[in-house]
């Protein structure tokens, strides 16, 4: 799943004293488990492994400050992708 690669990316790519403490709802910057370097790993992740592209304006807590946030941003994402390239096939073969 989503959730589990992001986890286990995680927790390969930055220190944890105990696995445990990655908690899904919780701040990774504020536990110190990620910081600003960090932030640009993880999104260097999300764009090779799902292959979307992060914006400028979606480097937020919003979207990247706990792996239920990254979740729920890639969610959105890639059903924004999955739409994009439907809709160009459509377009395709309308041609």
């Amino acid at each position: 799943t989503l959730r589990d690669q992001v986890r286990k990316f995680i927790l390969q790519n930055f220190i944890l004293e105990r696995p445990e403490d990655l908690v899904d709802d919780e701040s990774m910057l504020n536990k110190g488990i990620i910081d600003s370097t960090g932030v640009l790993e993880l999104v260097a992740f999300i764009e090779s492994t799902f292959e979307i592209s992060v914006e400028d304006d979606e480097l937020s807590r919003d979207n990247l400050d706990s792996i239920n946030h990254i979740v729920s941003y890639l969610e959105r994402k890639l059903t924004i992708a999955a739409n994009s390239q439907r809709a160009e096939r459509v377009t395709a073969f309308q041609a």
